[in-house]
């Protein structure tokens, strides 16, 4: 992709030959930019017409081009789309609190079994797998479908006696198919937890696959509409987890590219203490304060992100928008803005990393020991 200087956050980025390129979202892709060639003469004919000079680009150009630029990007990490598979409809659960987890863990367990042997009987050897490591002994869900795409929540740690809780949110082309990379991340935030923690604190993790993610080459990616549709959704399970947590419990959402969006729309009324926001493409907001949530805002981006290269524009369409507005990351918008060194966009969660460090230390309200960017 090639070496860029990353403009100071908020800024647009600067161009010593600004005739070379007339529009900065036109040199920010490289079929869209003109050809070296093409200026006028500089001595033109005085008998031909004056040429007009050229119209600027109209308003709705600039998000046209900011999603060929996002798929231009992104379109490496996509994977194949697949066949829907058959599963069965996911059993009825009790209240969720402390004295129901275990009947909640044991029968979702016993779904993913059944989703495994109906996979394999479809000849589905890889959906097949994945519920049948979800169907594990091991394994805590609170919730399990495997129709279609799939989801799942599932904990780490002792829920019922934590006092410091994280809620994973992914981002876009998480499902079941994929979820063991999803697991692998909370797992490394559970480990990093477990060792950092004081004594007598316990901590747990919870993956929340809770929502349809959007494919990441797709045109939902760019729009606000999946999170939309995911958003009463978190609303109702933090609702819930609480009923089942100790009541003093410190509750942190760690929301992760698109799931950063979700987390955004959620955020007015949602009952939790921080929401950090990594690698995200905005929120749909204007600013931290626009969110209207009482929970302090956190945001990082790596350097090595692709992320960082995605326009933070928002605009109208016919029935929804396109982009997702201001910059979490930008002073405008107005977050606590930590340290996530050079995390590539799937690498905010490695093991030993700044940016796991430092959302193990947000999630144990160690906001003092947080490294700032």
């Amino acid at each position: 992709m090639g070496t860029q200087t990353r403009p100071e956050a908020g800024c647009p980025p600067t161009n010593p030959h600004p005739m070379a390129h007339p529009h900065p979202y036109l040199t920010s892709h490289p079929h869209l930019t003109p050809h070296p060639h093409s200026t006028p003469h500089p001595h033109p004919n005085p008998h031909e017409p004056t040429p007009k000079p050229p119209r600027p680009p109209k308003k709705w150009h600039r998000p046209l081009l900011a999603t060929l630029l996002t798929a231009a990007i992104a379109a490496p990490l996509a994977g194949a789309a697949r066949p829907q598979i058959p599963a069965p409809t996911p059993a009825a659960l009790p209240p969720l609190t402390a004295t129901t987890l275990r009947t909640t863990y044991e029968t979702n367990r016993a779904d993913a079994a059944r989703a495994a042997r109906m996979a394999a009987t479809d000849g589905d050897s890889h959906r097949a797998a994945a519920d049948r490591t979800l169907a594990s002994p091991s394994r805590h869900l609170l919730t399990f479908d495997g129709r279609g795409a799939g989801q799942a929540t599932e904990v780490l740690g002792d829920l019922a006696r934590a006092d410091r809780i994280a809620v994973l949110v992914p981002g876009s082309d998480t499902s079941l198919d994929t979820y063991a990379r999803f697991h692998q991340a909370a797992a490394a935030l559970y480990a990093d937890l477990t060792h950092r923690a004081p004594r007598h604190t316990r901590t747990a993790v919870i993956a929340w696959l809770g929502y349809a993610t959007p494919a990441t080459v797709s045109t939902t990616v760019t729009t606000p509409t999946r999170a939309d549709e995911a958003a009463p959704h978190l609303r109702t399970f933090v609702r819930r987890l609480r009923a089942a947590t100790p009541a003093q419990a410190h509750l942190s959402l760690l929301c992760h590219s698109y799931g950063s969006v979700v987390c955004g729309r959620a955020a007015p009324g949602l009952d939790a203490d921080d929401i950090a926001l990594v690698g995200s493409p905005g929120t749909g907001a204007d600013s931290a304060a626009a969110l209207h949530t009482r929970a302090r805002i956190w945001a990082a981006r790596g350097s090595d992100d692709w992320v960082r290269r995605v326009p933070h524009l928002r605009a109208p369409l016919i029935g929804t928008t396109l982009g997702f507005g201001t910059d979490p990351v930008s002073r405008a918008f107005g977050a606590r803005v930590f340290d996530a060194a050079d995390a590539q966009h799937s690498g905010y969660f490695t093991p030993g990393s700044a940016s796991l460090a430092n959302l193990a230390r947000i999630t144990l309200g160690e906001t003092s020991e947080v490294t700032r960017a």
